[in-house]
This record gives structure tokens, sequence and C-alpha cells, in this order.
């Protein structure tokens, strides 16, 4: 859990600083469950260059709460919880020199957003608050005020876990709080999943990640995990304390972050789905007649396969359905094993590519049809998708036929203008996984928006 806050101060010499005004987010990041927000009288004079950087003056604070009215509230809010701050050592320092003028000595574990953006987002011109979160298309109203700050502050860590490929902030926030690691029953894990569309991550005590996994509805799943009887799921209910999620509302994008963080983490358990994802691919050659052919045969690391399918069955599968749908010869896709001419054409459904009676520019064409749609080579794109909310979407990058990464956004000109979608997507590792993950997802969404850069 953390509580993702934002202070202003008096301004003055240093530890003689007076609170103005505070907002903390109790975050558990995934969504704000707690929040708290109060000017503050400081009891001090506020230096005229803050007045006019907050609008803050002493006429507002004059029957504001003064710190000591507030403190419970804050030590309540801030309980069992990790302080996230954009250069959380200054905030830390004056909650700590706030609470030391009480006689009472205020720790808690801390996060900066500063460190933290320019380990995960490197080359921004500038870590200021204001400067990067415009920078990467991030909303924020009221700058330099507390509540503003801080939201946005909640809205660039929520991004900031998203590009925590390793899992690095997760894995410090259980060993930095003893809660997770002392949960004594599955059930109290399974009371605090939620059913929706995402990656799970099961943790050793000491944080490790010893399994990953990806669900339309990750509470069921980690019931299932945590009631098989298998040899594998007993092993994990002995080792597990925690289980971590990410939420990403597109079962693509779970698929995308499973495939790439186990290859990355590499867990003890997950050894089966370390092997490829697909066993057989669609090729094409031409033949001494001019005719495309395809064929669907075991996936060859050697070879460029159009696309690629987790089993023979499953290429036959598209085969047959390509063939209705782009008039196709049953000869030259393989499914008819002739020397002469094949069923369909016997019964006038095929043109007669197979002997020779349709010009072959007029049967390739519909081939580099089904070729184009169901392949991205050289392919420009972003492909939109669910988000993680109703008023967001995923977004999944592909340049000259690269997969490059994925990220979630709420503003279309984050997506149409490429240097803001560049800096919110997360880069992630090309590969045939990935690319076979992409080809499946999009024969079984058709209804997926795709735009062409």
């Amino acid at each position: 859990m953390y509580a993702i806050l934002d202070i202003e101060t008096t301004g003055g010499k240093y530890n003689e600083e007076g609170i103005t005004e505070i907002a903390i987010y109790k975050y558990d990041g995934h969504e704000i469950v707690d929040q708290f927000i109060s000017l503050i009288n400081p009891e001090r004079e506020i230096q005229p260059f803050v007045v006019n950087l907050t609008g803050i003056n002493s006429s507002m604070l004059r029957n504001a709460p003064k710190f000591y009215e507030i403190a419970k509230r804050v030590v309540e809010i801030t309980e069992d919880c990790i302080l996230v701050a954009h250069n959380a050592q200054f905030d830390y320092r004056i909650l700590c020199t706030e609470f030391r003028r009480l006689g009472f000595e205020f720790e808690r574990p801390s996060l900066c957003t500063v460190e933290l953006a320019k380990d995960l987002i490197p080359n921004q011109e500038s870590y200021s608050l204001g400067k990067l979160v415009r920078a990467l298309g991030i909303p924020v109203a009221d700058r330099h005020r507390a509540a503003g700050d801080a939201m946005a502050t909640v809205k660039l860590f929520k991004m900031l876990l998203d590009k925590d490929s390793t899992k690095s902030i997760i894995q410090e926030s259980i060993r930095l709080n003893p809660k997770y690691q002392l949960e004594p029953r599955h059930i109290n894990i399974i009371e605090q999943m939620p059913a929706i569309t995402g990656v799970y991550y099961m943790h050793k005590s000491d944080g490790e990640i010893i399994y990953i996994g990806k669900s339309n509805n990750i509470k069921k799943r980690i019931n299932q995990h945590f009631t098989n009887t298998n040899p594998k799921s007993k092993k994990i209910q002995m080792q597990v304390a925690a289980v971590t999620y990410d939420a990403t509302g597109s079962e693509l994008v779970a698929l995308l972050k499973e495939s790439e963080e186990i290859k990355r983490n590499n867990p003890i358990y997950n050894r089966a789905l370390r092997r490829k994802v697909f066993t057989h691919a669609l090729y094409s050659f031409v033949d001494e007649h001019g005719y495309i052919n395809l064929k669907i045969d075991i996936a060859d690391g050697r070879k460029n396969p159009i696309t690629t399918f987790a089993n023979r069955q499953s290429g036959k599968s598209f085969m047959f359905n390509a063939v209705e749908e782009y008039q196709l010869c049953q000869k030259l896709t393989g499914i008819y094993n002739t020397k002469t001419s094949c069923f369909k054409y016997d019964i006038k459904e095929c043109a007669g590519a197979c002997i020779q009676k349709e010009a072959p520019e007029d049967y390739n064409k519909r081939v580099e049809a089904l070729i184009n749609k169901n392949s991205y080579k050289n392919k420009n794109m972003v492909i939109i998708d669910r988000g993680r909310d109703i008023d967001e979407r995923s977004a999944i990058l592909i340049e000259s036929g690269v997969f490059k990464g994925l990220g979630f956004f709420n503003l279309n000109y984050q997506i149409n203008n490429i240097e803001v979608l560049e800096s919110i997507i997360t880069k992630m590792e090309n590969n045939r996984d990935t690319q076979h993950i992409i080809q499946s997802y999009l024969r079984k969404r058709k209804d997926l928006k795709i735009i062409h850069l």
C-alpha cells in the first residue's frame, strides 16, 4: 500500500519551514482507496515568493487547522504504507520536522518518483513534476497546490509501475511492508484479488517471484491455484506469501506482459511456459507457373512466417476459412493433394488456378490480400484495445513490422503525437512469441481499432 503525498510549505530557513497544505492519496497499486486534503495554519509567515507560486496566503489559513489537529489523521492514513512523493526527501523531511515539534518520531519507508522516473523514463529534458508530466501527456490541474500535484504524482507513479518491467518497485515494497509477508492464510490473499483481466505475480516471503500468470479473472485463477491438488500447485501453496497483480484491461496486453516477464524473471514454477507458444506457421512460395502457394508447416526459426499457430489443427482451421473468405484454390493452399484440378474447381467454386485457367496476377491479388491482413511485416501501426479504467485505452506500438512495446492513454493526442506516444510506451522485446501473440489476437478480435501511422 502506498501513501502518495504532496506538501506545500511557508518557505524559509532549513528545518524552520511550516506546512501550509497537505494532500495524501492512499493507493493500493491500482486505485485510490482513501484520501486526506487540508489547508494547515503554519503559525508562521509565508515567504512572498511562495504566495506568488501557490496562491496560498495567510488570510486563507487563519481558520485552518494547526498541524497538531490533523497529525493523528496523517498517522492513520499512512500507517503500513510506503510514502511516495516527487522529491520524497523534501516531503518526508518536512513531515518528520512537524512531528518532531510535537515530540513524535514519524517513520515510514519512502519511494521518490524523481529517482524512479530517471531510472524508468531516461533522457527526459527535465524531471521537475510539471515538465515531466507535461512531456508524458499526463493531465494535471491546480499546479503548485497539494491536491493537484499529489494527483499528478499518483498518475505518474501508476505509469512508473507499468514501466517497472523487472518488478523492482513491487518486490521492494513487499520487503518493506511486513503486512504482505505475514499473511497467514490463502483465503486472505484471495479476498484481496479483483475479478479483472491482468497479470499476477506470486511471491515468496522475501519478495522473489516464483510464478507469473495471466487471467481474465485474477480472483478466480488465484483461487484455482490454492485449491488445485497437483504437485506444482502444492509447492506454490507452500511457498507463496503474497500475490501482486498488474491490471491490464486488455487480454492482449496481459498475454504480452506475461510472455515478457516470464522470460525476464525466469520464475521457478513457470518452466512449461518458457517453451515456444507456437508449433506451426504459414509460409508462402511461388511455383513454376507464377502462383503464390500457401503452406501450413512446422515452425522453422530459419524462415520468416506470415503468421504462426499454437498447433497444426489451428493452422488447418485458419486455412479452411481463408479458402472460403478469399476464394483461394484448395490445391495451392495444401488442403487438397492432387496433380489435376481441386475439388472446388470440379464443383465450380474455384476459378482454376490449380490447372492454370485463372491468370496468376488475378489469383495472387487475393493471396496478397490475405497475407497483408495476417502479417504486420513492414507496417507502422498502433493497436488500440481496452484500458484498465472506463476512460482509458491501451496502445500496442508496431514500427516497421517490429513490436516496440505498449502503454496506456486517456487522451487521443497522446497517440496522435508520435513523440508523446513513444514516451508513454513501455519498451518490450520483439520476438517470435510476441509476433505469434499479436497475430493470433488480431485473428480472434476482428473488431479491434488499428491506427496506421
